[in-house]
């Protein structure tokens, strides 16, 4: 039921760096199109039309910070009129804002940023749309039903994929003192403590199992994590970090992207020891 991508993979790693290229010399408004061809089957496994943002502006006024992490700071350290060029100063923590986990982050001896293949980083995506599920209940899991009706509607789910959830919840992107309670962290549900809706732990068990999450791949969410809010484990988190498996975290603009055949491309700085890393995610949509 799953097939292999492997071929797309190999082409798709090359793409992060044909992005810049392909917009500049397009003018920042032309079609940007990459055309090969699988060995295999002889249709095209690599085209997109556009590029599109997939998360949040940085910006310390307006990103939510998560209960207990380092306080995100931005100043200006210097200036064209006194110093001859301008500069900020950036501080903040891995997993500050839009941004992705490394296995490293929950498992001790697991790989960090800096270990991690370029590939790891460059996926195919499906987009799993449970927003209904979610006005319903703000801390559904997406269970192996929801991704069975995905394969039926739009086909197999790609090999070492990024499985994002589009849940809605990033409507409520802002500082954690929002009005009438309804926050980031709740989903807008106006509910104590944490809650969002996530994958659940049979859901990301059937997606390794089915090699959908093999060596490579990611969960993806517009919520501050792949976990149920009310998992105060991470279990399923943890399970996706092993191997070379990562998570995507504080998406944005999912509705950018279809549900099947689009490509994301994750950038950002990969610090030595990096548990993860603030990331600018492309989205390429064919």
């Amino acid at each position: 039921m799953i097939r292999s991508s492997a071929a797309a993979r190999t082409i798709a790693v090359g793409l992060a760096a044909f992005v810049a290229g392909a917009i500049v010399s397009l003018g920042l408004a032309g079609r940007a199109d990459v055309r090969k061809h699988d060995a295999r089957t002889g249709g095209p496994v690599a085209h997109f039309d556009h590029v599109v943002y997939l998360g949040h502006l940085n910006n310390p006024h307006a990103t939510p910070g998560f209960p207990g992490d380092p306080r995100f700071r931005l100043s200006t350290a210097f200036t064209v009129p006194q110093d001859g060029y301008y500069l900020q100063f950036v501080r903040e923590g891995e997993h500050t804002g839009t941004h992705w986990g490394a296995p490293c982050h929950f498992h001790v001896h697991a790989h960090c940023a800096g270990a991690l293949g370029a590939s790891s980083l460059v996926l195919p995506a499906a987009v799993i749309d449970i927003r209904s599920k979610v006005r319903g209940d703000v801390d559904y899991r997406l269970k192996i039903s929801d991704l069975k009706s995905w394969i039926q509607r739009h086909g197999p789910l790609p090999h070492g994929a990024a499985v994002i959830a589009r849940t809605g919840c990033s409507k409520y992107w802002g500082p954690s003192t929002a009005p009438r309670g309804r926050t980031y962290y709740n989903c807008g549900s106006r509910r104590r403590g944490l809650h969002q809706p996530g994958f659940s732990l049979r859901a990301v068990r059937w997606l390794i199992s089915h090699h959908v999450l093999a060596n490579h791949g990611a969960l993806g969410t517009d919520t501050f994590g792949p976990d149920p809010g009310t998992d105060e484990n991470f279990r399923e988190s943890s399970l996706v970090f092993h191997r070379h498996r990562i998570d995507l975290e504080n998406m944005a603009h999912l509705g950018r992207l279809p549900a099947k055949g689009a490509w994301v491309v994750v950038g950002g700085p990969r610090n030595i020891h990096g548990s993860g890393s603030p990331a600018t995610i492309f989205g390429l949509v064919p």
